[in-house]
């Protein structure tokens, strides 16, 4: 286990409006508003068409091939992740989302492409006075959290 102890800056409450896609406008939020690193819980709506990191296609296989769910209707959607630096200095999410509709529900990565549906709500919690950061793992490919 690694970890590091960071501090709670602001807090910003954000509402990602019909069409918008979540990762890219938070973290175009991110940049503007010179978050690092972040905490981020979500709900609300993903159109039809969104897409979704499901897993791999292979648990232990290398490279890892992605599998990658398109959702084929709206969806309520709830979803907890975070925001860290990638090894170039940009905010990069990293959230993972149950989406359902009717009696299913699909769960993965958001960094795909999540459409929003009307409304997403967002509440972001700035983390300060850390270095965390993401850094190219050559054995995964990932770029993995190094607090």
């Amino acid at each position: 286990m690694r970890y590091s102890e960071a501090t709670q800056g602001r807090t910003f409450i954000i509402r990602l409006e019909d069409g918008e896609i979540f990762h890219e406008q938070i973290e175009r939020f991110a940049r503007e508003k010179g978050i690092a690193r972040g905490f981020l819980n979500v709900v609300g709506g993903a159109d039809k068409g969104s897409r979704l990191v499901v897993g791999p296609d292979e648990s232990r296989a290398f490279p890892v091939n992605p599998m990658v769910h398109e959702l084929y209707d709206t969806h309520e959607v709830a979803g907890t992740g975070t925001l860290f630096p990638d090894d170039e200095g940009n905010p990069v999410v990293h959230l993972h989302m149950a989406c359902g509709r009717g009696e299913n529900t699909v769960t993965g990565c958001a960094r795909s492409g999540v459409k929003v549906w009307h409304v997403l709500e967002v509440i972001l919690v700035e983390l300060i006075n850390d270095t965390a950061r993401r850094i190219p793992d050559k054995a995964t490919g990932f770029k993995l959290l190094i607090p």
